[in-house]
């Protein structure tokens, strides 16, 4: 997930003296483990060339271990290299639920998530962001580890790139059906400030457990509807876009799984939750 710099300083003089401590700027790094990026630049025309055709943008790629940074905040990994794509480009369709082809398999199942390295308040949100899928009572529960888990929480520090920073990335499941097994959360100081809020980061850790369990970004027809700028179709990226029944085909301005935060604890609408529940 990102968010828009610009953006998100209007929100916080306009609206909320709670929400302007999540956008205070300061060049200290965050007192935490990071995990080295990579920019476009140092990045092979063969593997850009590959993101371009799975129908992803390769503007502002970056490297994480053995995978690729795409879109924001979805995390390309070697398998999904390897899959066949069959429709590079998806029709521009109205606000919707969409889903990967691939779902978590063998339910019921408990998944467990634990958090390394990272300040104590990414566990309170990452316990809260537990807490709000389980209150849902799906077929899938989570509960938090401290070590292990089946999705692991960790940190890297990364500052705005062309007006936007990257607040969180994942990515989805396996052709086995096992959830994308980490989330990383931005430290850097510029994404949730100093003093970082809980419910901010616990609505941004909801949305990449929902990459993490199928879910696409309910505006990947066109990011501008939540992110601002140029429009631009996220594709099929031979992961799918699998519209979900029973969520509407009209504007869906609140959902928690829209490619760009709004700067505030944006969590599950009454379409996600249909979404949620059809699923699992």
């Amino acid at each position: 997930m990102k968010t828009n710099q610009l953006l998100k300083v209007g929100i916080c003089m306009a609206f909320s003296t709670l929400v302007l401590s999540a956008c205070t700027k300061n060049n200290q790094s965050a007192d935490s483990a990071t995990t080295p990026t990579t920019s476009t630049d140092a990045i092979s025309a063969d593997v850009l060339k590959k993101i371009s055709d799975m129908g992803f943008s390769t503007t502002d790629v970056h490297k994480r271990g053995d995978d690729y940074l795409v879109e924001g905040d979805i995390l390309l990994t070697p398998e999904n290299f390897s899959e066949e794509v069959t429709s590079p480009t998806l029709r521009i369709a109205e606000t919707e639920q969409y889903r990967t082809n691939n779902l978590v398999k063998k339910l019921p199942r408990t998944i467990s998530i634990s958090i390394s390295n990272l300040p104590t308040v990414y566990k309170t949100a990452t316990v809260n962001a537990i807490n709000r899928y389980n209150a849902l009572n799906l077929t899938l529960h989570f509960k938090f580890v401290s070590s292990g888990g089946n999705i692991q929480v960790i940190g890297f520090n990364e500052g705005p790139s062309d007006g936007f920073i990257t607040l969180g990335s994942s990515g989805f499941p396996t052709s086995a059906g096992n959830p994308y097994n980490q989330i990383m959360m931005n430290t850097n100081s510029q994404a949730y400030g100093t003093s970082p809020n809980v419910g901010y980061l616990s609505s941004v850790v909801e949305h990449e457990i929902g990459h993490c369990i199928g879910l696409r970004h309910t505006d990947y027809f066109n990011r501008a509807f939540s992110c601002g700028g140029t429009a631009s179709n996220e594709g099929s990226a031979g992961i799918g876009a699998v519209h979900i029944p029973g969520t509407p085909s009209s504007g869906d301005a609140t959902s928690f799984m829209l490619a760009c935060s709004n700067g505030g604890d944006r969590s599950y609408n009454t379409n996600d939750k249909i979404a949620l529940r059809y699923l699992y």
